[in-house]
């Protein structure tokens, strides 16, 4: 991986400095300073960030920052972390949000580096467009997210296994998490036979097929070929629980690797709940997830 700038800005070091339930000297005014300038690492329109409980997990230790890598004449542009001057290392993908490859996301893959892995998180709607320069869902769904071929994403996905094979990992012990939109990416992606495990957050399981978008979790869950952890709440508007009873349905009559898959419902959580940038962060669940996770990985051979 390529060497980066392990220098600490100003603004990184306040950012450390808060946690839930502190705050600066400064006080209200200087949190309110702070999660302004934060927006600049996440799209527009996720704003406004919600400084106190976003979590930063510094490089020290790691190389991290910006990579690309080919994949079918395009550059794929994605953040990469990993333990500085090792090989060998067990491969997490990391696989964004509908609001891109912001801080949180590589803030995860910093977390995974911590614990071993070569993380890559792969900008999988760089050709489609920037969600950073959107500030309304509905039109970044509309122009950016729904343009995304599943087949493209499976194929960048490969790309970033063949990357992390170069530059020190261990594709034979290589995982994939996602949240959201990448949460039902985990589901497809565990098809294909590339990776040996992955852990889902609230990731849609069922929909319409269309041109772009063929088969969704549901219509492969028989033929998982890695196990997948689902983490789910049970508050979630947009993914109700009769959905998730269908899965286990058709996992439970699918390969070994699907009848391993299994789901952990937080009753009182909603969408979105380890994203702890937002509002939707529910603490107790996602630290709970983050453990189970990291267990499923280390049982199913990602380690």
């Amino acid at each position: 991986m390529p060497s980066h700038d392990d220098s600490r800005t100003d603004l990184q070091a306040d950012f450390d400095s808060l946690r839930p339930g502190e705050s600066t000297s400064q006080g209200a005014t200087r949190r309110t300073a702070l999660k302004a300038a934060l927006g600049a690492g996440y799209a527009a329109a996720t704003l406004p960030v919600a400084a106190q409980t976003a979590i930063s997990t510094s490089t020290d230790g790691l190389q991290a920052g910006p990579i690309k890598y080919p994949v079918n004449g395009f550059q794929v542009p994605a953040y990469a972390a990993a333990p500085s001057g090792r090989t060998g290392l067990p491969v997490v993908l990391v696989i964004q949000e509908i609001f891109g490859v912001h801080e949180y996301i590589a803030d995860v893959c910093r977390r995974f580096a911590k614990l071993g892995y070569l993380a890559i998180a792969p900008e999988l709607y760089a050709r489609q467009g920037d969600p950073r320069n959107y500030t309304e869902i509905p039109k970044l769904m509309s122009e950016v997210v729904s343009k995304v071929p599943d087949a493209q994403v499976m194929a960048d996905l490969d790309g970033a296994l063949q990357y992390a094979a170069a530059h020190g990992g261990d594709i034979a012990k290589a995982g994939i998490t996602g949240f959201c939109w990448g949460g039902r990416i985990v589901w497809l992606y565990a098809a294909t036979g590339k990776v040996k495990a992955g852990v889902a957050w609230y990731g849609r399981l069922v929909g319409q097929p269309s041109e772009l978008t063929p088969r969704h979790p549901v219509d492969v869950a028989a033929q998982l070929k890695a196990p997948v952890l689902g983490l789910y709440g049970g508050k979630d508007q947009g993914i109700p629980l009769d959905t998730v009873d269908k899965m286990k349905s058709a996992l439970a009559s699918g390969t070994d690797a699907a009848k391993a898959s299994q789901f952990v419902v937080y009753p009182d959580a909603g969408h979105a709940f380890h994203a702890d940038y937002r509002p939707s962060y529910l603490q107790e669940a996602a630290d709970d997830g983050w453990r189970r996770a990291q267990a499923w990985f280390k049982t199913h051979g990602v380690a």
